[in-house]
């Protein structure tokens, strides 16, 4: 009777702790989140455990109910699952995959692991659903933002280059030729300024889905930078030559692109092509090869192509060379200054000297500022070379003042870059008052290129210099954006009639035509004409017999020194 007391309460202890763990086990299931289906082969026994009825509508009584699965899930992907959902099939310990349901964007995760006896026959299994739809989206959008860019929708700049490397290994192996192209929106920057950055995206769009439609399994389409892309064909062809994706750009751009707003406007591109082999054999040197063409095309005007070739390398790193030498030479301020003489046509008095910077770089040349200049002028180094000229101009002109107490007027040549600064105007009245000289002595020459950027602010800054008194001569003239309705607006004081017309203007009528013009005009005007570039006694006479002001050039003074300028101070 005992035994029989004792096996009882063994029992019920046993059934309380099967209960306990029976609970546990689903606190743990159903705090999973997930659905379990448990099969036991040796009793052919099928449990479905957690979340099931969130998962699906029917039930799981039998082992080949689990075919109900199938049916609910995309038809690409039920052969791979039945494989998963009957794993003991193939003998396998566990497996999974992740599959989307036939209706609706859910995705789910199955996961099968079966245990083995001995002698390798199935025992039970256990199948884990999960929704994975919110890791799915998450992995996709990661996936989209590590191959795709987030304006137009084309490939990204990391995501390219890797593709362009495929390309390029497997043409290594073809002997095939890969193009690439870099597109540039030409004057981007004014849609911007002018419509605003909204506006400029949407365009970056709109062209990213014509370049778009080019896009093929031998044709890839990215959005480098800002408002540059990049395109690489592979073994040229077709419809898919540079030549006609060219001819295709071209008339496409013909016709304005019409914006959400209703704005309309038409852009030009510049293209630079580089190709595999000839110009290099990695993706990003075929890349930035096609890029130094890109500006190269810029620089020679716009709204056109241009293919890689040695020659075009060779002038960029000579570019390259010389910016760095000349970085080194603002820090240095390794610049000498030459003052040429002007002269009044009527006496050939001295009227003063125009400050000419000059260099002569480590290795004993002579760069030409018509050379280093533009470079200066396209990275920032014009700014301290600049300041250097017009402290170096006053400084050596108020020394010479002093010394011979001759009046004259020293000129300065300012670019565009510097007199845009807003610390401009204080700059130079600050080293005027340095160096105690009188503004009338001083003139700045501006080029046309000065009026490009903001009419009206340029024209309230030559209003302030001329109200302190600074002379403002306007350089160059009848070589750049030459318009008789603005010069009359200008307030300056001299006009400098550009040496290329002097040079023919014995020798063609339309030349005499429009000098002898410019300098009626601007008699008319109140102002001072000078002539660049006279290098003959027939050229002075007749700039003298037209009533040309002043003439400045070889044949009465070339630029000089500040010790030969001194010998001429000395013979005054």
């Amino acid at each position: 009777m005992n035994e029989l007391h004792y096996q009882l309460d063994l029992l019920k202890a046993m059934n309380q702790k099967l209960a306990v763990k029976e609970k546990m086990y689903k606190m743990i299931c159903d705090d999973a989140n997930s659905a379990f289906i448990y099969y036991s082969f040796e009793k052919n026994e099928v449990v479905t455990m957690g979340h099931w009825h969130d998962f699906f509508d029917f039930e799981i009584q039998d082992i080949k109910d689990i075919n109900l699965i199938l049916d609910e899930m995309d038809e690409s992907s039920s052969m791979s699952l039945r494989d998963v959902l009957f794993l003991e099939k193939s003998g396998h310990g566990i497996s999974a995959m992740e599959c989307k349901q036939k209706s609706g964007n859910v995705w789910y995760s199955f996961r099968t692991t079966v245990n083995y006896d001995n002698l390798g026959a199935p025992v039970d299994k256990l199948i884990v659903v999960e929704n994975t739809t919110v890791q799915k989206n998450q992995r996709d959008e990661l996936l989209y933002m590590a191959h795709f860019d987030s304006i137009t929708g084309l490939f990204n700049r990391n995501y390219f280059v890797v593709l362009l490397g495929g390309f390029l290994r497997r043409a290594e192996v073809t002997h095939n030729v890969v193009s690439t192209l870099v597109i540039d929106i030409d004057d981007f920057k004014k849609v911007n300024d002018g419509m605003g950055m909204v506006v400029g995206d949407e365009l970056i769009q709109a062209f990213g889905s014509f370049l778009k439609e080019f896009s093929s399994g031998d044709v890839i389409i990215c959005h480098l930078s800002n408002d540059v892309y990049c395109m690489a064909i592979y073994d040229p062809s077709g419809d898919h030559t540079v030549e006609k994706i060219h001819k295709a750009i071209e008339k496409r751009t013909e016709e304005p692109f019409v914006l959400s707003g209703g704005q309309q406007t038409k852009i030009t591109v510049c293209i630079g092509v580089a190709e595999y082999p000839e110009a290099a054999t990695t993706a990003l040197e075929l890349i930035n090869c096609a890029e130094i063409v890109m500006y190269r095309c810029k620089s020679m005007g716009k709204n056109s192509m241009q293919y890689f070739d040695a020659l075009i390398l060779n002038d960029f790193l000579n570019n390259i060379e010389m910016e760095n030498k000349l970085k080194e030479a603002v820090f240095t301020s390794n610049f000498q200054m030459h003052y040429q003489p002007q002269f009044y046509t009527g006496d050939k008095k001295l009227r003063g000297v125009e400050a000419l910077i000059r260099w002569r770089d480590d290795s004993g040349d002579m760069i030409s500022p018509n050379v280093f200049i533009p470079i200066a002028e396209k990275n920032g180094c014009i700014v301290p070379i600049g300041s250097w000229v017009v402290e170096q101009s006053i400084r050596q002109y108020a020394e010479w003042r002093d010394k011979y107490h001759i009046p004259f007027i020293i000129s300065i040549n300012i670019s565009a870059v510097q007199y845009n600064r807003e610390d401009f105007v204080e700059g130079l009245l600050q080293t005027i008052r340095q160096y105690q000289v009188e503004p009338h002595e001083v003139e700045i020459e501006i080029t046309e290129s000065v009026l490009i950027e903001d009419f009206d602010k340029v024209i309230s800054k030559l209003r302030m210099l001329k109200e302190i008194g600074v002379r403002v001569s306007l350089d160059d003239f009848g070589t750049g954006y030459s318009s008789l309705s603005y010069l009359k607006k200008l307030p300056i004081d001299t006009l400098k009639i550009d040496k290329s017309f002097i040079d023919t203007v014995l020798t063609d009528g339309a030349t005499r035509i429009i000098t002898e013009s410019i300098i009626n005009m601007v008699k008319a005007l109140g102002v001072e004409s000078i002539a660049e570039g006279v290098e003959q006694e027939e050229q002075y006479n007749y700039l003298k017999s037209i009533g040309c002001d002043m003439i400045q050039g070889f044949l009465l003074g070339k630029p000089l020194a500040p010790e030969e300028m001194d010998k001429l101070l000395q013979e005054i």
